[in-house]
């Protein structure tokens, strides 16, 4: 009865939607066609609720960002200060059911720049999608509130926009989101910031406390306890060394550029589908 209208698509159906979306995005090349993959396709589609049109604004405006913020370029040596604590980096574990997974740490926040701290964020969403086991589209990400106060919190406004950007330009790619051990004081904060955040967003953010059975149980359905960090109620260690860190992304930057292939000239369209420059693409949220 309360079924979403995507759940009542077909595989078939989809299908179609998904060759109906790209017939609409017009000819494609460079890097532009190698971002909108058919399931890169399918996620914009799930994102928009399987609305062809709603799905098309939303990947031609992601399609103007990427051509001018050039996600794919960043490097890790331009972002490294901001990660010297640890308040972003990629586990060496997965998820149950084989994920990436991000943990972040808003305790340890260590700049105010709220260009840097996007820029950094967007790098490591692009890293952890580069390093998604084949099959796999989604990631889990474990927020750890250890050490976090109003003094090391990121401001309002920059909170909006990275969720603006996590939703407008990575959608359908969070599988679960854990809030472990927010204290008290986060309430007013989240009070304000949920209401950036869209319902699909929403549906997927988890609060887990460590003296509540439920929670455990939630973060065992989650995470293996054996690789889950003793920080999360787990058995494992994971301590943050930046110098190695550092060197496991200067690895990947090397994967990043071959996959792009950023050594030949393959840039991004200068043109949508419907012969205007992408700067006069409408890039108003659906």
């Amino acid at each position: 009865m309360f079924r979403r209208k995507s759940q009542e698509i077909d595989t078939a159906e989809r299908d179609a939607k998904v060759k109906q979306l790209r017939d609409a995005l017009g000819p494609l090349s460079g890097r532009s066609l190698k971002f909108c993959s058919d399931a890169c396709l399918r996620r914009y589609l799930e994102a928009r609720n399987w609305n062809l049109d709603k799905a098309k604004k939303m990947l031609e405006a992601t399609l103007k960002w990427r051509s001018e913020y050039k996600p794919e370029e960043i490097r890790w040596h331009e972002v490294a200060h901001e990660g010297e604590t640890g308040k972003v980096s990629k586990a060496n574990f997965h998820d149950r059911k084989g994920r990436t997974v991000l943990i972040m740490r808003p305790g340890k926040q260590n700049t105010t720049s709220s260009e840097g701290n996007i820029r950094h964020l967007v790098y490591l969403m692009e890293n952890a999608i580069l390093n998604l086991p084949e099959g796999q589209e989604q990631m889990s990400w474990l927020i750890d509130f250890n050490g976090w106060t109003i003094n090391t919190n990121i401001s309002i406004k920059t909170s909006r926009d990275i969720i603006y950007v996590l939703q407008n330009h990575y959608p359908e790619r969070l599988a679960v989101v854990v809030l472990y051990n927010p204290p008290r004081f986060f309430e007013a904060f989240w009070k304000v910031v949920k209401y950036f955040v869209d319902e699909k967003t929403f549906q997927k953010i988890n609060f887990a406390y460590p003296n509540k059975k439920e929670s455990l149980e939630k973060m065992k359905s989650f995470f293996d306890t054996e690789n889950l960090p003793s920080e999360f109620g787990g058995k494992a260690t994971l301590e943050y060394d930046h110098q190695e860190f550092s060197r496991l992304m200067a690895g990947d930057d090397v994967k990043t550029a071959k996959y792009w292939e950023l050594d030949r000239t393959n840039g991004y369209d200068n043109k949508t589908n419907n012969g205007h420059s992408k700067s006069e693409v409408d890039t108003e949220p659906c």
